[in-house]
């Protein structure tokens, strides 16, 4: 369930969600401005989890308890899973192999 003040916050993102997507669709096929996006969208995320959350959380322990009850029903954390270089490494061993046979 969705408090308003998570409303707000929800229709606030919304247009700039929004425009992120947009410009990601018109850099398709320029993986070198999306990797900048993908490295900019991810600093955004450590500096809201360093500052203003980590800052936000509660100092008593029944309250932290809550809050990670709430989390879990909700999705869990928000990461934002960094692809390895080996992965891709992997999958163009995969392609090249692919290739020969």
């Amino acid at each position: 369930m969705t408090s308003p003040s998570q409303q707000v916050v929800r229709d606030r993102l919304a247009p700039l969600l929004e425009e992120l997507r947009s410009l990601a669709e018109q850099e398709r096929g320029n993986p070198d401005n999306l990797l900048l996006m993908l490295r900019e969208l991810e600093a955004v995320h450590r500096d809201v989890q360093d500052g203003p959350f980590r800052q936000s959380l509660p100092e008593n322990r029944q309250k932290l308890f809550s809050l990670l009850q709430q989390m879990e029903k909700s999705g869990g954390w928000p990461y934002i899973p960094r692809l390895q270089l080996r992965t891709f490494i992997d999958l163009l061993g995969q392609d090249s192999m692919g290739m020969a046979a």
